[in-house]
């Protein structure tokens, strides 16, 4: 039983990647042309749908939003009771519609066309009566659902979900959207603080770490490291250029191996030319560092661009930043 169930999950998700690749080829021009007609209108784009439908483009429009795109989401059943209000002469509108033939949205088109608004059809039937009253037609449609009955939406959701995605990557691709773009648009998120802040803002200065020289005593080192409890320390020469890192896991693998902190010094038990980072680099490129490796890194020497030393950033400290 449990494997006819993995069976079950296993066919709605490879299912619904073939419909996404089959749309591919087919779709790619009208979503270009889309882009066109979006971004040569400087006001927002309405986008209406019912049902599911409507979800999806509720996401839409939130997506389109997030890359500087003003986009609204119209109710088309509330639309002609006030809510037609929004628009603005000229305001680009994607109906989204698997039939081609919602009711409340064909009450729509007539007026729409009065605020000579393009019309663009995120559609699930291309022989359809909105398939004949939109200016332009992207093809949503799919040979099957993929639940266990064929009927529940759900390749052709995830089909129009994606195609606004693939609409709002060619809107990022044509206006050269950058991530400094998109962080002033998420300055209170996550991944906005990852793209905004830097290695600077949240580094532990030179002054809290604990600094040592190549022929320090380890016992000493010991010491160093728990006034500063940091988590490394720094083994830097006269000039302050980085020669090297103790970490607290250097220091266990020593014990281990039962080495006599009193007669051994940090130059034997640190790790020489260490990965560095720039003190002006983003968070979200010392996150890179850290964690795209087999091996996560916890803490990284921060340098300035002549490789002078300036302190230590903690993966800690990024995560504790994310909190706030």
């Amino acid at each position: 039983m449990t494997s006819d169930l993995k069976l079950v999950s296993k066919n709605v998700l490879v299912g619904e990647a073939e419909q996404m690749i089959s749309a591919a080829d087919r779709i790619s021009d009208k979503i270009v042309e889309a882009c066109k007609i979006i971004n040569s209108h400087p006001g927002k784009i309405v986008i209406s749908g019912m049902g599911k439908s409507g979800l999806i483009a509720q996401k839409i429009a939130s997506t389109l939003c997030s890359i500087g795109n003003k986009a609204v989401f119209l109710h088309p059943a509330e639309a002609v009771h006030g809510d037609l209000g929004i628009y603005a002469p000229g305001d680009p509108t994607i109906l989204i519609s698997k039939s081609g033939a919602t009711d409340e949205i064909l009450r729509l088109i007539p007026i729409l066309k009065e605020f000579k608004s393009p019309l663009i059809g995120i559609l699930g039937n291309m022989n359809s009566v909105l398939s004949n009253e939109v200016d332009l037609v992207i093809d949503a449609s799919v040979s099957s659902e993929v639940d266990p009955l064929g009927i529940v939406p759900t390749a052709s959701t995830t089909l129009t979900l994606a195609i606004g995605d693939a609409l709002a990557a060619v809107l990022m691709s044509d206006k050269n959207f950058k991530r400094e773009d998109f962080a002033k648009l998420h300055p209170a998120g996550d991944l906005g603080r990852r793209l905004k802040l830097t290695v600077k803002d949240i580094m532990q200065p030179i002054e809290k770490v604990a600094i040592v020289a190549p022929d320090t005593n380890l016992r000493y080192v010991v010491i160093k490291m728990t006034e500063n409890p940091q988590g490394a320390a720094l083994v830097l020469d006269q000039k302050s250029l980085l020669l090297g890192i103790v970490t607290e896991g250097d220091l266990r693998r020593s014990l281990a191996e039962n080495i006599d902190i009193d007669r051994s010094k940090a130059e034997e038990v640190m790790s020489s030319k260490p990965i560095t980072i720039k003190i002006n680099s983003l968070l979200s490129e010392v996150l890179t560092v850290m964690e795209n490796r087999e091996s996560q890194i916890s803490v990284l020497p921060v340098v300035e661009d002549d490789l002078k030393c300036v302190g230590l950033i903690r993966i800690h400290d990024i995560y504790q930043t994310q909190l706030l």
